[in-house]
């Protein structure tokens, strides 16, 4: 085993020209591997680097390594958005849940995967930690495997468990995790926050995401009994829960008695937490965000957010007009999960304007945006003005409910500008 042991650069000599590879995501993102892949950039082309959010630098997203590299993302983080008009990367929209299937039917060929673990315990195995998404599926299918190896990795249960005889290369690393640390959320975002909690029953089980929306709506579920998390991924917001026995999962219709995730992004207190923690559950996305999956927990609750909603009820939530922001990820998955539950709710929750003032309850979208949610799956959506109920209404109806929670100084000309559209057709 010993002589799997090897230097970054080492290590990444097995790369050639054509090559494809898929890089871990979010925290656990091997920026080790790609910095020691970056450095080659003379020696390689086309070598097509494909992940979703990944957290760190990304030197191979350089435009000037255009002839090297091409990145492929399947969810934008900042770190590469600018190579989709540099021209050194594509973006391929993918539900989370089908993002692992794209490699076991060999859609997309991997020839080297990239993953950070935690080191080997007295039988051999490591864990992948904080973030296992499409990695198993990329694993399974890649010609090669190279790992850092971690101390600072938390072990999780579940699907992140591997043999080192699994691994072809393992590099030493003794570097943090990535963390965020959690940020005050603001007046609006309370406010969003204690609506979006006046909706979730007793017993029901969550999904959110990161950010100061899902924290401050978790802040207010203290006082709420039996909750379950069944979810894309988590943050510091469920530890206080889950300590105080209000998330304990014992009402969920699957995975009961467990927190299930796919990847978890935090500060160091919330991978304290799920180090060698057999409540958490770390699952590949295509058990988590399985819609049949999800629908099996009776009063599942799904908190996603969105960067504009139009009046009838189109999500978007990838893209500002025609330029790729983000990702489709998990929101469909989770909207038709929740919404298919018996008892679910399936909610949109953003502030009413962005930071400029400009409206994000809108009479229609940018040219060119993308809708990650339908109008016909839409449920609820939420700001800081109050809830827009609309299941089962017309699109006049819509209309009025989503223009009622927009802010007030815009809601005039929403109304107004839309209708004008409509009767100029």
């Amino acid at each position: 085993m010993s002589s799997k042991y090897v230097s970054a650069s080492e290590a990444v000599k097995i790369i050639k020209s054509e090559d494809r590879i898929y890089v871990q995501a979010a925290a656990a993102t091997p920026t080790v591997l790609t910095k020691a892949l970056s450095e080659r950039a003379d020696e390689l082309k086309n070598v097509e680097v494909c992940h979703l959010h990944t957290e760190g630098e990304a030197p191979y997203a350089n435009p000037e390594l255009a002839a090297s590299f091409h990145v492929n993302s399947f969810f934008l983080g900042k770190n590469v958005r600018h190579t989709l008009k540099a021209g050194n990367g594509s973006y391929t929209p993918v539900f989370l849940s089908e993002l692992p299937l794209l490699f076991r039917k060999n859609v997309l060929k991997l020839d080297v995967v990239f993953i950070q673990v935690s080191p080997p315990d007295l039988h051999g195995y490591c864990s992948l930690g904080v973030s296992v998404e499409a990695s198993i599926a990329a694993i399974e299918n890649a010609k090669t495997v190279i790992a850092q190896v971690n101390p600072n990795m938390p072990r999780t249960f579940g699907d992140g468990i591997m043999h080192i005889s699994e691994i072809d290369y393992l590099v030493d690393v003794d570097l943090p995790i990535y963390a965020h640390e959690v940020a005050p959320f603001t007046e609006a975002e309370e406010k969003i926050g204690s609506y979006i909690a006046s909706l979730i029953d007793d017993k029901s089980t969550l999904q959110m995401g990161i950010g100061s929306i899902p924290n401050a709506a978790l802040s207010k579920l203290t006082h709420h009994k039996n909750l379950g998390l069944h979810t894309e991924m988590f943050s510091d917001g469920v530890i206080d829960l889950i300590e105080r026995d209000v998330i304990n999962c014992n009402y969920k219709g699957i995975f009961k008695g467990r927190a299930l995730a796919t990847f978890l992004i935090g500060s160091k207190r919330l991978y304290d937490f799920v180090n060698d923690n057999p409540f958490i559950e770390m699952k590949e996305s295509s058990i988590v965000n399985d819609t049949a999956r999800i629908r099996k927990n009776p009063k599942m609750v799904a908190i996603n957010s969105a960067i504009e909603v139009d009046v009838t009820g189109q999500v978007c939530a990838d893209s500002i007009g025609a330029k790729m922001y983000s990702g489709v990820g998990g929101q469909m998955d989770f909207i038709r999960g929740a919404s298919l539950s018996e008892g679910g709710k399936a909610i949109i929750a953003l502030p009413s304007i962005t930071k400029n003032g400009e409206s994000r309850i809108v009479p229609y979208l940018k040219q060119g945006a993308g809708v990650v949610t339908t109008r016909s799956h839409i449920h609820y959506v939420i700001t800081e003005n109050g809830i827009a109920d609309l299941y089962g209404k017309s699109l006049k109806q819509r209309v009025k409910e989503l223009v009622k929670i927009a802010h007030p100084i815009h809601q005039e000309w929403i109304e107004k500008a839309y209708f004008d559209l409509v009767n100029s057709l």
